[in-house]
């Protein structure tokens, strides 16, 4: 098991932690859902606060609240229900978070985090400040300062919004100048931040979940290959095939990134392996992440059981993988009207071929639906089952 004690650890388990079995969720989607899943063997209840009612965690939160996430009276509603105060998304509102915090309501990850997570520019400028490989970032204020950019940096580049961006939103390739006013526009230059990033020409996408603890202590899962369908995760592979040095590089950036956020709970730590070898930070995700998914089934401990203890003071459990493959496929709407499920019999008959289905009431094209994981003898024939039986399943109307 990979774990270690970081610098900056702090707040181990202590008297706030009255029963240290309630826990609350801002946030009610697929990821609270499975925070939800992962407790109640610990009996952890679960309280769960999300706008509307009807969301995936509704029907195993005790209790859901629907309210505002972002509004400190529905967070101090959900706290009243808590011993801690976790998080599904983080585009929760910093503000509201520190001010949460400072009534005495322990809240992981910390509001810090998110302020330093939540403007990717920040981000980006802290991991690289802290020594990590990123590619270079430059902040915007107008088209200028781009064409300013892409002389230092080349063509093409990422141009980025700040805040609340996420599968493919809010990012755009600028190939040359005569690409710039559309993507200015279309990112809205002038009402929101943006930055540039010199773009990567990378061979592949990796991806490393990170469980910190209250002390410091971390849980660092396998590396993983993930592969973009239009922005979206489309399949994640378990373990990578990258080389034992290029993975020990990985875990190793992961760890570190972890500990300069000042993480408690699970971090996604997606990164590129450029062509020559190098291993650059993409983006990092203070919460539960889509390439962590594969954890349920593959792990002895997944992301989602770890989060839950890590965030409630608990020691970790082991993140090592107890199968030799294991593979993710997402389930993505291709239409919009009620979500039937059609084929979920002949998907559960696919050999090491696990179903989750989120329990959205409607269904969108590119919305997450759902995911399989696969397990098998080898990674490829992992992906190969994963694969065979997301295309079994379709979430739409009727025939």
């Amino acid at each position: 098991m990979h774990t270690t004690a970081g610098p900056g650890a702090r707040d181990a388990q202590g008297p706030e932690l009255r029963s240290g079995r309630r826990l609350g969720i801002a946030g009610g989607g697929q990821l609270a859902k499975m925070l939800a899943q992962a407790a109640v063997p610990m009996d952890v209840s679960v309280a769960v606060l999300e706008r509307a009612d009807g969301c995936p965690a509704s029907g195993i939160a005790r209790p859901f609240l629907v309210g505002d996430w972002n509004q400190l009276p529905d967070l101090e509603r959900l706290a009243a229900h808590s011993d801690v105060v976790t998080l599904e998304s983080e585009f929760i509102d910093a503000p509201a978070l520190d001010a949460l915090a400072a009534s005495g309501v322990a809240v992981y990850p910390r509001p810090a985090t998110l302020h330093m997570i939540q403007d990717k520019f920040l981000q980006k400028q802290a991991l690289a400040d802290a020594g990590l490989p990123t590619a270079k970032s430059v902040a915007v204020a107008d088209k200028k300062a781009v064409l300013a950019a892409a002389a230092e940096l080349g063509w093409p580049l990422l141009l980025k919004a700040r805040r609340n961006a996420y599968d493919g939103k809010g990012n755009a390739t600028v190939r040359s100048d005569a690409d710039l006013d559309a993507a200015w526009e279309r990112l809205g230059g002038g009402r929101v931040g943006l930055y540039v990033e010199q773009f990567c020409d990378f061979a592949s996408e990796l991806a490393v979940m990170v469980t910190r603890g209250r002390d410091g202590t971390m849980a660092v899962y396998p590396v993983v290959e993930t592969v973009q369908r239009d922005h979206v995760c489309h399949i994640v592979t378990a373990p990578a095939g990258a080389s034992p040095a290029i993975c020990r590089t990985a875990q190793h950036i992961a760890r570190l990134a972890a500990e300069v956020i000042d993480a408690v709970g699970t971090v996604g730590v997606e990164m590129f392996l450029t062509r020559s070898g190098e291993v650059l930070v993409n983006e990092l995700a203070p919460r539960v992440h889509n390439s962590g998914h594969y954890t349920i089934e593959a792990c002895a401990c997944s992301q989602f059981e770890n989060h839950v203890r890590a965030v409630l003071g608990l020691p970790l459990g082991s993140p090592e993988l107890v199968v030799p493959g294991a593979a993710m496929v997402n389930l993505l709407g291709v239409e919009r009207g009620p979500a039937i499920v059609h084929g979920l019999p002949a998907a559960l008959a696919v050999p090491g071929a696990h179903v989750h289905l989120y329990g959205k009431s409607t269904v969108a094209p590119g919305r997450k639906m759902g995911h399989i994981t696969a397990l098998g003898d080898t990674p490829q024939e992992a992906a190969a089952n994963a694969l065979r039986a997301a295309k079994l399943i379709r979430i739409g109307g009727e025939p």
